[in-house]
């Protein structure tokens, strides 16, 4: 009876050290791909790569990091919070939508993410955000649980502490290829991030 008690513990630690949310994924300028966030020091962040490699390494103040869980769409209606897309972009994969890729023509693009978010600003998304966000979606499939993308709140404290962390200061030089963070002319992306492909 100990050792199965023992087991369903061990199962149990594994299985919550292995939760993987949006709130542990990033972006970072200059770097291709989804990164997850392992550790904090006191000018920056250390990542990790999500691209089966996982190289390790520290993020600079001149790099522009976006945490997944702070990046919104914009729509006719207001912003759709990156989460909701990624929920509505899995169930749909999930019922048989084939996924787009780089070869898909612009009309292609657009039809396709019409499926997922019918009301996109289809002045301010680009096709470029379009393809970003199936080739994230690519990435994250077998990593997250798509019905619980975010923690729960009591969990999410010292996340919060990393991201204060995470944010360029605001004298720090800002390389010319870094995006615009509330910049409605450079894509379809509010807040902390960019979805163009790159």
């Amino acid at each position: 009876m100990g050792l199965i008690n023992i087991f369903a513990a061990l199962i149990y630690i594994s299985y919550n050290h292995m939760a993987l949310y949006l709130t542990d994924i990033v972006s970072v300028s200059g770097k291709p791909g989804l990164h997850q966030l392992v550790g904090k020091r006191a000018n920056g962040l250390i990542v990790e790569s999500l691209d089966g490699t996982n190289k390790r390494f520290p993020t600079s103040l001149t790099q522009k990091v976006s945490f997944l869980s702070d990046i919104s769409m914009y729509t006719y209606d207001g912003d759709e919070k990156l989460e909701d897309i990624l929920k509505s972009l899995h169930t749909a994969v999930e019922g048989g939508l084939e996924l787009i890729t780089k070869k898909s023509s612009a009309d292609e693009v657009q039809a396709f993410f019409r499926k997922i978010l019918e009301n996109f600003d289809e002045d301010q998304v680009y096709n470029s955000d379009i393809l970003k966000l199936v080739s994230w979606y690519k990435i994250l499939n077998d990593k997250l649980d798509f019905n619980q993308l975010t923690e729960p709140e009591a969990e999410g404290n010292d996340k919060k502490a990393a991201k204060k962390t995470a944010k360029t200061p605001k004298k720090a030089a800002t390389p010319k290829s870094a995006p615009k963070a509330q910049s409605r002319a450079k894509g379809g992306v509010k807040k902390s991030g960019n979805l163009k492909a790159g």
